[in-house]
């Protein structure tokens, strides 16, 4: 497999590359697309790093799997390709958006248009076995992720955080926050936000806030 990342993150990542527990996970990795169907397309393990380069990275969000259905998953958290229908945790998202910003509900499920701003939609596990959710967890995922976050953290200032639900908020642990602006709340997910712990989290204006103090670009969400 080869491994398809931006020159930009590729000088951070090196030495992580060539750690024995990323050999034995992308091996893994390279006999499940063989052997299995797996999301998102080998090409777009490393999306959300081709999308968004290192030197423009403002924003951080983070999932924790890819979408294990047809058509859905393409190597950012939370997004679909277009034409297809909006998960239910994607749904509460515009909604808050739409609360937050006024922004209307819109029509492609698509983050792309984020990540070209510098959003890194950042799932904890890149990859995924097809209708089997969590499948490719415990494989060392994990520490790659680990190791971004850390990167991320240690490398650049002013960054913002958007640590949503128990996971992403343990993942975010190691995070710098007198360098960083952190938010948290509950998982958009509509267990969680019918319980009244997304909705009404402001985390999109709070963001634009945030960049605005530090003189970067907003995001246009």
């Amino acid at each position: 497999m080869h491994l398809n990342i931006s020159d930009s993150w590729q000088p951070l990542l090196q030495t992580e590359f060539e750690k024995p527990y990323f050999e034995e996970l992308i091996n893994y990795v390279k006999e499940e697309y063989v052997e299995n169907s797996c999301f998102p397309a080998q090409d777009q393990i490393f999306e959300a790093f081709n999308l968004c380069a290192f030197e423009d990275l403002k924003v951080v969000i983070i999932g924790q799997d890819p979408y294990h259905g047809e058509g859905q998953a393409h190597g950012l958290c939370f997004s679909v390709n277009d034409g297809v229908k909006h998960p239910p945790s994607l749904k509460n998202i515009f909604k808050e958006i739409e609360a937050d910003l006024g922004i209307p509900y819109p029509q492609s499920g698509n983050l792309t248009r984020w990540a070209k701003q510098g959003v890194l939609l950042l799932n904890a596990t890149l990859t995924v076995k097809s209708k089997n959710a969590g499948s490719h967890q415990n494989k060392g995922w994990e520490q790659f992720t680990d190791a971004i976050i850390s990167i991320i953290s240690e490398k650049k200032e002013h960054v913002v955080f958007l640590l949503w639900g128990g996971y992403a908020q343990k993942k975010g642990k190691k995070i710098d926050q007198k360098k960083h602006c952190v938010f948290t709340c509950g998982h958009p997910s509509p267990l969680s936000a019918n319980r009244g712990y997304w909705f009404g989290n402001k985390h999109f204006s709070k963001t634009n806030i945030c960049l605005k103090n530090n003189s970067l670009a907003l995001i246009k969400w």
